[in-house]
C-alpha cells in the first residue's frame, strides 16, 4: 500500500487534548476547578512569595548560617616555588609576578609556597614567603627581603 500525504497522522498518544478546566461537571474539573474548597489557594490572586509558610518562620530562616567567607581572600594570591623558574629576572617582586602572568593586578598580598623546587639564586622583594619556601630559596643561594 502506498503512503499518501493525506494519510499522514501523528503517532497514537503524540497529541494529547488540552484539559479544559472549569468547563462543567463532565470535564472532571468542574465546580472548584481542581482548587479544592476554600483557603488561600482557592481564591483569586493567590500568589505569595517563594518560601512563605503562612507566617510560620520559613525554613531558610530557621536553619543556621554556615561558614565564613573572607572578603580579604580575593586580595591574596599564592605562587608555587616551581613557578618562579618561569621568571627570568634575578629580582622577583609583585610587578615581575604580574608581568609573568602568575598573579592578577588586584592581588594585594602574594605568598610564595613550597611546592616543587628552585635551582637558581633569586632575590625576593615585597612578597610573603612560607618557612619551607624561604629555606629552599636560601639553599639555592637566593635571599628574601
Amino acid at each position: 500500500m502506498k503512503m499518501r500525504l493525506n494519510d499522514i497522522r501523528p503517532g497514537k498518544g503524540a497529541r494529547k487534548t488540552r484539559t479544559r478546566v472549569a468547563r462543567g461537571i463532565g470535564s472532571g474539573l468542574g465546580k472548584t476547578a481542581g482548587r479544592g474548597h476554600k483557603g488561600q489557594h482557592a481564591r483569586a490572586g493567590n500568589t505569595h512569595r517563594v518560601g512563605f509558610e503562612g507566617g510560620q518562620m520559613p525554613l531558610q530562616r530557621r536553619l543556621p548560617k554556615v561558614g565564613f567567607r573572607s572578603l580579604k581572600k580575593a586580595d591574596t594570591e599564592q605562587v608555587m616555588l616551581y613557578q618562579l623558574a618561569v621568571i627570568e629576572a634575578d629580582t622577583i617582586d609583585p610587578i615581575a609576578l604580574h608581568a609573568a602572568g602568575l598573579v592578577t593586578s588586584r592581588a594585594k598580598k602574594i605568598k610564595i609556597v613550597l611546592k616543587g623546587e628552585i635551582n637558581r639564586a633569586v632575590k625576593l622583594q615585597g612578597v610573603l614567603v612560607t618557612a619551607g619556601a624561604k629555606a629552599a630559596i636560601e639553599a639555592a643561594g637566593g635571599s628574601v627581603e
